[in-house]
């Protein structure tokens, strides 16, 4: 059997170096675990070693991204919460790469971004090789695989549209907030859209669902963003958040993130990436 899975960590000796975790360790805490060690790189591909070592302190699973794409009001029941039609086409946005940040990293909150913060859990699609023009029959051969993300957003640069002119990215672009993690389940095999997860903040349950209610599958979204646009290598789509975002928590504004507040989501057979909020003064 081939390698299903990757994490990029450090070892003891500070090492950087690419593994794969057991089936069994990956909804726990993967620092501590013992993972076989890979040879190779995610877009060459993974051979195994056979080499055991112990995760000192996990990695951000991708070095970097050359960006992140960004899919918003792709859930039916977050559509329906948030009271809003579904437009024809996927509505999109962008995080730039050094938004991206890892899967246990604290999340630092600039003071202008810290009164109305939430969360959005997602599934990620990280792509393997340069698209464009892509059908949405070959859209899957150009996943390299999917991991968990936290579309960060300070929505007091979102919302109304007389602050933002509805445009999302400015509030979800600071640095780090994009989290992704904890592995990278290789696409072989996998159904993006029979997978299951949930957002905790605090460790109570905000977000439950299934991929099967999203409205543009990953092949349609893979279709759309390529359309006369190159996807380059190694870029992250967050493929939209599920009903239970912090905005519509009653009272109204009680959901919003504060000061130390840990975010944690876990997707079926990737794990689970636990970001604390850190306010800056």
């Amino acid at each position: 059997m081939g390698v299903t899975n990757f994490v990029r960590f450090e070892n003891d000796q500070r090492n950087v170096l690419y593994g794969e975790a057991h089936a069994s360790a990956v909804g726990g805490n993967l620092e501590g675990a013992l993972v076989t060690v890979l040879s190779g790189d995610p877009f060459g591909g993974f051979s195994s070693t056979g080499e055991k070592s112990r995760i000192q302190k996990l990695l951000c699973p991708l070095e970097t991204t050359p960006i992140i794409m960004c899919i918003g009001l792709n859930y039916a029941r977050h559509a329906r919460e948030a009271n809003l039609a579904v437009p024809s086409n996927p509505v999109v946005f962008t995080k730039p790469a050094d938004a991206m940040a890892g899967p246990y990293d604290d999340i630092p909150i600039h003071p202008d971004a810290q009164s109305q913060l939430d969360y959005e859990g997602e599934m990620c699609v990280i792509i393997s090789k340069d698209a464009k023009n892509v059908s949405e029959s070959a859209a899957l051969s150009y996943v390299l695989g999917y991991t968990v993300g936290n579309d960060v957003s300070a929505r007091n640069y979102q919302l109304p549209a007389s602050v933002s002119g509805n445009q999302f990215s400015y509030a979800k672009s600071f640095d780090s907030f994009a989290p992704i993690g904890p592995t990278v389940l290789l696409a072989a095999g996998v159904d993006p859209q029979a997978l299951k997860y949930m957002t905790k903040v605090n460790g109570e349950i905000r977000q439950e669902t299934g991929t099967d209610d999203m409205i543009w599958s990953v092949k349609q979204i893979i279709a759309h963003l390529s359309r006369g646009t190159t996807l380059r290598r190694g870029t992250v789509i967050m493929t939209g958040t599920p009903s239970g975002v912090g905005l519509f928590v009653e009272p109204k504004g009680a959901g919003f993130l504060k000061h130390g507040d840990v975010v944690e989501i876990e997707l079926e057979g990737i794990g689970a990436i636990r970001n604390r909020m850190v306010f800056e003064k």
